[in-house]
């Protein structure tokens, strides 16, 4: 029996153990956003610091960084001429409460129909448990793995990962590896995975437009005064074509063109209309008609409105003129796509069109770089038999729509390729009510995360 043969069994006879565990760290509400939870952050990171010892992970320890902190472990036994994986994951999730639409407590898990229901299931606790435990399951048959592991936890990606880049530049020696593996990405359906080469960027910025200089009596002054909440929609109208495209000057510039055989691969996972509208509940489809749903989602940039505000939103009446008005506005971006570069298109083209009788500030709020690597590097492939073996079924190499800040980050600064090895479902509901996460793939994620060790071991170090 083979070391992987062996770890396998191990896994679907802990099958249970391993979803014990998932449910654990489930139970813990780790919002990295809300400071009345810094307790409550720690504690998960206590949870997987004793969790990795218990392992007998070396160098464990909770680390700290300017914001939450950082979990890490190692295991090296596997010597300097096999490769080193870095596997990353993230331990803090987005809020959640009953009042958003949730059936069930989001820090309750419930088991329905085959899924766990919980905030964090899919995005990221289920994901990055995966790898945790494919390396347990070789180090209690075999008591070795095929190749070196360092894990990489952090409590801040739900804002945007602030203080992860300041620790990776000052701990490099510490997490240098050949490869990184991220599993925080999803596929269309149980029998289609997809490996992801393709990441957005973001940039993130707030529009406010100033009018008066306080709230004004409508009766009295409407008509001669320009409303600013009348002036940030005539603006934000304008930040579009009519054919769905973004407005802004240069805007497209840098993006890089989608290739015959990238376009080919994507369709492979392409939306219909129908399945589209099933998914989101929208009454029509919307967006640039040169480019499939699928394109339009993951390999196209964008320009969505977050929010808006402005003037009396409480019950009855309230005739005024607002003093101002704002919005929180974001762009998914595309290599070879600059955020800031974006940004200063997108506030210039702003200012250009405001009327001058308000006026507006643009302000910057986070950014993000797009990651875009080739998808026939050997590592890339290794996860595609990985899948097969493990999974399967053969895997589509495919663009992810959402953003992991730190992926483009890791691959710059470590020189080493980024693999993203996606186990969840577009369908499981991520940052939405009733998150949730296919027990079933969460098992088969296991066995496809054991065989990728044992095919990264044949890769030169």
């Amino acid at each position: 029996m083979t070391s992987s043969t062996a770890a396998r069994e191990y896994a679907r006879a802990h099958a249970n153990q391993f979803l014990a565990e998932l449910i654990e760290t489930l139970r813990i509400p780790s919002l990295s956003a809300d400071p009345a939870h810094a307790d409550d952050i720690r504690r998960m990171a206590d949870w997987y610091e004793a969790h990795l010892k218990h392992l007998g992970l070396q160098k464990v320890a909770v680390m700290p960084t300017a914001g939450h902190p950082v979990v890490y472990g190692e295991w090296l036994g596997a010597g300097p001429d096999k490769p080193t994986v870095l596997v990353y994951g993230h331990y803090d999730v987005v809020p959640a409460l009953m009042e958003d639409g949730w059936e069930t407590d989001p820090f309750k898990p419930v088991q329905k129909d085959g899924k766990i229901f919980a905030r964090g299931a899919t995005d990221d606790k289920g994901q990055l448990l995966i790898h945790i435990k494919a390396l347990e399951s070789y180090l209690k048959t075999a008591g070795a793995a095929p190749v070196n592991v360092k894990i990489l936890l952090e409590g801040e990606e739900e804002i945007s990962s602030p203080n992860l880049l300041p620790f990776i530049k000052e701990h490099i020696d510490l997490l240098r590896a050949d490869v990184c593996v991220i599993s925080d990405t999803s596929m269309r359906a149980i029998d289609e995975p997809a490996i992801l080469h393709s990441l957005r960027g973001m940039t993130y910025a707030e529009i406010e437009v100033f009018g008066p200089s306080d709230d004004l009596h409508s009766g009295l002054w409407g008509g001669a005064t320009h409303n600013p909440a009348l002036a940030l929609v005539e603006i934000l109208s304008k930040l579009y074509n009519p054919d769905g495209t973004i407005a802004i000057p240069g805007f497209y510039d840098d993006v890089v063109p989608l290739t015959p055989e990238e376009r080919e691969m994507i369709a492979r996972t392409n939306l219909t209309d129908e399945q589209f509208k099933e998914a989101t509940g929208v009454p029509a489809i919307w967006g640039d008609p040169h480019y499939n749903i699928r394109e339009r989602i993951s390999a196209r940039p964008t320009l969505d409105i977050n929010g808006l505000w402005s003037g009396w939103a409480g019950p009855g009446p309230k005739t005024i003129i607002p003093a101002k008005a704002g919005c929180k506005i974001s762009s998914r971006l595309v290599g070879n796509q600059d955020p800031h570069k974006i940004f200063d298109l997108l506030r210039d083209y702003v200012e250009s069109i405001t009327p001058e009788t308000v006026r507006v500030e643009v302000r910057l709020l986070t950014t993000g770089r797009a990651a875009l690597f080739p998808f026939n590097s050997p590592a890339m492939k290794a996860a595609a038999r990985a899948y097969e073996k493990g999974w399967g079924a053969s895997p589509v190499f495919t663009r992810g729509g959402g953003s992991i800040p730190i992926v483009a980050e890791i691959a710059a600064l470590m020189h080493i390729p980024v693999v993203l090895m996606g186990f969840g479902l577009d369908s499981d509901g991520l940052h939405s009510p009733n998150e949730r996460f296919s027990i079933e793939m969460f098992e088969r994620g296991i066995q496809t995360a054991i065989v990728y060790l044992e095919e990264l071991a044949q890769l030169p170090a």
